[in-house]
């Protein structure tokens, strides 16, 4: 028996392109993610979002699911329930005979939408299949709403950090170091993070850890890669010290 040839991105974007275009109440379709930033590589994911009216978003994932099919049986779907952002519906899908990576993460938005995720300076140089539409096109970002936004966000940061980061020193004083390094996981380094990408990549700032390794500098990685690998629960401790100490730094520069 011959091996089945994985289906490619290229054929399953068509598939659905093929399937979307000629309904009318699809109005929109187009690819971001790694695409958009030019970072395809073989562990990535497709990023798919629709602009459909609002009465059709279920019928729009039927028509989604039956072109997926057409090319192979989907072996796992994933929707999400709560989402950050309104009037947005959004559904992970894994294809048999595809790489288990090249998961099709699929968003339906509507006109009511308020993001639309299209602004080139946050999600990059979206690629569209189709645009039926006139108004949808990229914005640009208000640098002053950005910057109140960003100072505003510092400030919450920093009242979180003072209240919750020595809730890490008391694990590692219990000796309780499974507790400890989530915790330092998600407060010390997560609030590190967060508050580099402000200085450095102030429109991913809310990114978390996508894309750090590509956006920030070189020797900030590194030293990020370095707190981040925990020997034993003295070099814990002494991480969490420098990351600490790196933090109130940061601050202080603010």
């Amino acid at each position: 028996m011959h091996k089945q040839k994985k289906l490619t991105r290229g054929v399953i974007i068509n598939e659905l392109i093929n399937a979307l275009k000629p309904l009318d109440y699809i109005q929109a379709f187009w690819e971001g993610g790694a695409a958009a930033f030019n970072r395809i590589d073989k562990w990535s994911d497709i990023d798919l979002y629709i602009l459909s009216e609002e009465n059709k978003i279920s019928q729009t994932v039927i028509e989604v699911e039956n072109a997926l099919s057409s090319l192979s049986p989907i072996i796992l779907k994933f929707e999400v329930f709560t989402s950050t952002y309104l009037n947005v519906k959004q559904v992970f899908y894994r294809l048999r005979n595809s790489s288990k990576y090249l998961v099709v993460d699929l968003v339906i938005l509507t006109r009511k939408s308020p993001e639309k995720f299209i602004a080139f300076q946050i999600h990059g140089d979206i690629l569209f299949c189709f645009n039926k539409t006139t108004y949808l096109k990229p914005a640009k970002i208000n640098m002053q709403d950005l910057k109140s936004k960003l100072k505003s966000r510092l400030r919450r940061l920093k009242a979180k950090f003072e209240m919750f980061n020595c809730f890490v020193q008391k694990e590692i004083n219990r000796k309780n170091f499974v507790e400890a390094v989530t915790l330092y996981q998600k407060i010390t380094l997560l609030t590190l993070i967060e508050v580099l990408r402000i200085k450095h990549t102030p429109f991913h700032h809310d990114f978390k850890v996508h894309y750090i390794s590509y956006e920030l500098p070189k020797k900030i990685v590194k030293e990020l890669e370095c707190l981040s690998f925990i020997e034993n629960g003295i070099d814990l401790q002494e991480k969490y010290c420098q990351a600490t100490k790196w933090i109130n730094e940061l601050f202080v520069e603010k």
